[in-house]
């Protein structure tokens, strides 16, 4: 839904994150399977002393980020009017020659406390913490040569574009360059220029009925204009003659899952997407046989069950090559950075099984074949059926 973040699962990961607050940072807890009264279960193992790091890029390129702001002055923001132009933040991943640039920060601390905030468990050394996490990504990078496919990354609604970052750096070391997009007032918390924080003014109104709906039809846009100046020459983005523009992809995390599908029903040029556990707030889309691969809960989206049935409709529209899996033991957060950061926290929540170190390999290894097969043309069988390396994952439909 497009409230993910409010109900079950927001206090769940409120609960944990409290709990591994609880104990400083260079000690260690005692298991225990208890969890705030109303919060969801969660239990902590150990909090580990050392820093919380994402997990390493798989490929051979070293991992290169700018930051862009844009602002498409060509429509006003939709959820607050008076503020004046559409304004998104982009991080751009490029792949890099080895050995330059400088290390580059996860989050802002300020970014990290409202995060933190909105699940209930503020608190200014996670924060510190959170925002310290260890990435790969360096800032001032020379790019590696040659022309790389484009992918374009939208999280959930609420949630920051760092949530994907593991994704895009790994993507991005396989041969991608990989735009993770922030949409203006729809997360808790996005730093743009001038000192400003932009709060999640599209909260309150997204949980009137239908407004899914309309946060969906947006953020097409979004895309679109993210895609439009990152391959129309070199005045938004330094290295855009590193893109190759007949090859673009879009994908993304619950409704920015729902948006690469209406992206692609409106852009021609998005050869390929996919959605990490989203629900389908529009119509069946045309998207006239091009490939998309829909990942979820086995939870919510086994066919005929739950949201199951919201991904049913969705399907019978899709006339290309197309794939449905589900990932056994897996929670709504496990294709982010949530459960990857929560593991090393000492984070376990009894809800969702399914490790944050098994979450990561399985998300980077089905997004990462599906683009590669699409936008690379290299042979995938891993996307052909069950493989004993990733018993977890299903195949609901293919």
């Amino acid at each position: 839904m497009i409230t993910d973040w409010i109900g079950g699962r927001r206090r769940a990961l409120a609960a944990a994150l409290v709990l591994a607050l609880a104990t400083p940072a260079a000690a260690t807890a005692t298991a225990h399977a208890g969890a705030p009264s109303g919060a969801g279960h969660a239990a902590v193992a150990e909090v580990a002393a050392e820093p919380w790091r994402l997990p390493r890029p798989t490929g051979p390129y070293a991992v290169g980020r700018d930051t862009l702001h844009l602002v498409d002055k060509s429509r006003r923001d939709p959820w607050v009017p008076s503020a004046g132009a559409r304004e998104l933040m982009v991080s751009v991943y490029y792949p890099g020659r080895p050995g330059g640039g400088r290390p580059t920060a996860y989050t802002s601390e300020e970014e990290a406390r409202l995060l933190l905030e909105s699940v209930g468990a503020d608190g200014q050394a996670l924060a510190a913490a959170y925002s310290a996490t260890r990435v790969f990504a360096r800032s001032g990078a020379r790019p590696a040569p040659g022309r790389f496919p484009l992918v374009v990354l939208s999280p959930g609604f609420t949630a920051p574009r760092t949530t994907l970052t593991h994704l895009a750096e790994d993507l991005t070391s396989r041969g991608f360059v990989v735009a993770t997009v922030d949409h203006a007032y729809e997360s808790v918390g996005t730093a743009f220029p001038g000192g400003r924080i932009l709060t999640c003014r599209a909260c309150e109104p997204a949980q009137e009925p239908g407004m899914g709906k309309v946060a969906t039809e947006g953020r097409p846009r979004d895309l679109s204009y993210v895609i439009d100046r990152l391959t129309g020459g070199d005045d938004a983005w330094r290295y855009a003659r590193t893109i190759d523009p007949r090859r673009i992809g879009v994908g993304g995390h619950s409704i920015g899952g729902a948006a690469a599908l209406a992206t692609m029903a409106t852009d021609p040029r998005v050869r390929a997407g996919m959605n990490m556990d989203g629900s389908f707030h529009t119509a069946p889309a045309e998207i006239g046989g091009r490939p998309f691969l829909m990942i979820g809960t086995e939870a919510e989206h086994t066919p005929g069950r739950a949201d199951g049935k919201n991904w049913d409709r969705t399907w019978e529209g899709l006339d290309g090559w197309k794939r449905w899996l589900t990932v056994k033991g897996s929670g709504h957060f496990s294709f982010t950075d949530v459960p990857v950061i929560a593991e090393q926290a000492g984070i376990v929540d009894l809800q969702v099984p399914l490790s944050g170190e098994r979450s990561q390999r399985i998300t980077r290894a089905y997004i990462g074949a599906f683009y590669e097969k699409w936008l690379r043309g290299a042979p995938r069988p891993l996307l052909d059926g069950p493989t004993a390396g990733h018993p977890e994952v299903v195949f609901a439909r293919r």
